[in-house]
């Protein structure tokens, strides 16, 4: 912490857990109220109302609804409502603003699921050995989130990567082969999209790849010629790629679920003991120079 926090300066400090017990982000938490007791205003946003994040004195909490605390091991409503909870913090000066794109993220994934469900389910049986995701700007988050999911619930059975389509040609378009699915979440902004598709047609003419899906605010002719796995959005003209992921990452999210079921896998145990539901075990150390309590 003291690489970035600064003297004489008030910070606010935003913690995102799930479940509120990570060793490292609960001992975080404790360090700065400690060495920071004056200096940096605590927010906790979880889904465990009774975790020891959420209960630290000082300690201001947003507890989001039970129903969102996953019971599974990978987190999938929980990581998508606690995005919907940080974009409400982004407008909490002018909530009438985030009212309209909240709605429209719900019209979406209603739209969206059933569609996604299936093609997911079609594109599981085909066997992937890697997946490959696509995204520009706030849309690599969803790309790095659906490629951990994809990872997570197949026990890493299936190599995933993440990467923005003007990056993957700097050497990671090597990861790519027959046995390969690149999902590209496209960009709403023409101009950004003009380079995405450029990738995905050199990607097609090179036979790089086992399938291409594109995930896009629509489906246009352009598209349609670079594959015939699409999902459609249905978003809004003016709908802003920042606040797209908690949609988005349902085409991820329900790959990584059908893609372990063909592979055998039980989608909330997947793990043979590599990684658990809440990180608990993490050795904490007190920082250098600091005699602060283990």
């Amino acid at each position: 912490m003291d690489d970035i926090i600064l003297d004489r300066k008030q910070y606010l400090m935003i913690s995102f857990s799930r479940s509120g017990e990570s060793s490292e982000g609960v001992a975080v938490l404790k360090q700065a109220l400690v060495q920071y007791p004056g200096q940096i205003r605590h927010l906790v946003v979880t889904c465990n109302a009774s975790s020891t994040m959420a209960s630290l004195p000082g300690v201001f909490t947003i507890k989001l609804d039970d129903a969102v605390n996953d019971r599974g091991l990978a987190m999938t409503s929980s990581f998508s409502n606690m995005v919907i909870a940080g974009q409400f913090l982004a407008h909490v000066h002018a909530p009438h603003l985030y009212a309209p794109l909240l709605q429209s993220l719900v019209q979406m994934g209603e739209t969206l699921l059933p569609e996604a469900a299936n093609t997911a389910a079609s594109l599981a049986k085909r066997k992937f050995s890697r997946v490959c995701f696509l995204g520009t700007g706030s849309l690599q988050a969803v790309a790095q989130e659906s490629a951990l999911k994809v990872l997570e619930l197949n026990a890493g059975k299936i190599a995933t990567l993440a990467e923005s389509p003007l990056g993957l040609r700097h050497g990671p378009m090597s990861f790519l082969n027959k046995e390969t699915l690149v999902v590209a979440y496209l960009s709403s902004n023409d101009y950004r999209r003009q380079y995405e598709l450029d990738l995905l047609e050199e990607i097609r003419s090179k036979d790089l790849c086992g399938e291409i899906l594109v995930v896009a605010p629509h489906i246009t002719d352009h598209i349609r010629k670079l594959t015939q796995s699409t999902l459609a959005l249905n978003a809004p003209s003016d709908f802003p790629d920042a606040c797209r992921a908690p949609v988005d990452v349902i085409a991820g999210q329900l790959l990584a679920l059908f893609f372990a079921i063909e592979n055998g896998i039980t989608p909330d145990t997947p793990s043979d003991g590599a990684i658990t539901r809440v990180v608990s075990h993490v050795k904490i150390y007190p920082p250098a120079g600091r005699n602060t309590t283990k």
